[in-house]
């Protein structure tokens, strides 16, 4: 069944365009199914079907129809899973380094989503659209760990508002270049389409959303430190954008780093080897783990 959310435009919004607003207010959905819930007619302002230009007033009224999901266009293929947990709302998978999460432009097939399908059949949330169903939260192809898929509605509303608001713990391992002096930090910086490079992310105040990352240091290789993340927001590129901008970017990041890349690793060197939620269902609080994998491990006895 269609279901139906609302929202108050408070001041601070006011003049926002109603797509981008949107994103804001409903971290499950893309900014491209949110364009496409408007292009369809299913969202109001005062009772009024709008445009996603529409600039957002004051005290506006904003309704959201979220249709039935239409059948998937993804493939199911038989490819095996590191599933660490699985009832019939949600799963917790370890994703390997090299797979792409959602069927997109020159990758059509072996994703995550793919699959999914197989081994979940018609049991996945559609609120993301036919090409990534259950899809809560993404890792980049070549980051390796734990993400969370969600097998119905319900369950990605409830982790999506948690990821929101802030509840949804995800914490990750990186190798970054150079000796970071203080044990820990913060970096508190706005993340936005590179003005410069649309295929990149970057920090900026145009077109932007606040980002923050916590770090710690685990250990110090002189050119290379090993630390833990913890991210109190979740954006598109974030530790990889973030430690690149106070001048420590992620060993193998062949996009925010030196030119000359540690081609072994094969990507950034970032592993999600936490996460914790609450149960959509039961309220109870979960947490897993998953251990650093070989790529990760073989690379930081290389330093030693």
């Amino acid at each position: 069944m269609s279901r139906t959310l609302e929202f108050v435009v408070g001041e601070e919004n006011a003049s926002d365009r109603i797509d981008k607003l949107l994103t804001e207010l409903l971290d499950g959905f893309t900014r491209s199914a949110i364009s496409r819930l408007v292009s369809e007619g299913c969202v109001c302002v005062n009772g009024s079907v709008v445009s996603k230009n529409y600039k957002c007033k004051n005290k506006d009224l904003l309704t959201v129809t979220i249709p039935d999901a239409k059948p998937l266009e993804a493939k199911a293929e038989n490819i095996s899973l590191d599933i660490v947990y699985e009832d019939s709302d949600l799963l917790v998978v370890n994703k390997p380094k090299g797979m792409v999460v959602h069927p997109a432009a020159g990758n059509y097939d072996g994703t995550l989503v793919n699959a999914l399908l197989y081994h979940c059949s018609d049991s996945l949330s559609g609120i993301n659209g036919v090409i990534r169903p259950g899809i809560v939260h993404r890792i980049d192809k070549d980051t390796s760990g734990l993400l969370i898929v969600a097998k119905n509605d319900k369950s990605h509303l409830n982790l999506a508002e948690q990821i929101k608001e802030h509840s949804f713990h995800r914490a990750y391992q990186a190798v970054v270049y150079g000796n970071i002096k203080e044990d820990s930090g913060t970096v508190h910086k706005p993340i936005g389409r590179s003005p410069k490079d649309r295929k990149k992310m970057a920090v900026t105040d145009k077109n932007s959303k606040d980002a923050v990352t916590h770090y710690e240091v685990i250990r110090r290789y002189g050119n290379f430190t090993h630390i833990r993340c913890v991210l109190e927001t979740g954006r598109t590129h974030q530790i990889r954008v973030h430690m690149a901008s106070i001048g420590h970017p992620l060993a193998g990041d062949a996009v925010y780093g030196p030119k000359k890349v540690i081609t072994s690793l094969h990507g950034q060197c970032l592993h999600a080897g936490e996460i914790g939620f609450v149960h959509p269902t039961t309220g109870e609080y979960m947490s897993f783990e998953s251990p650093l994998p070989d790529y990760f491990n073989k690379f930081l006895l290389s330093l030693e």
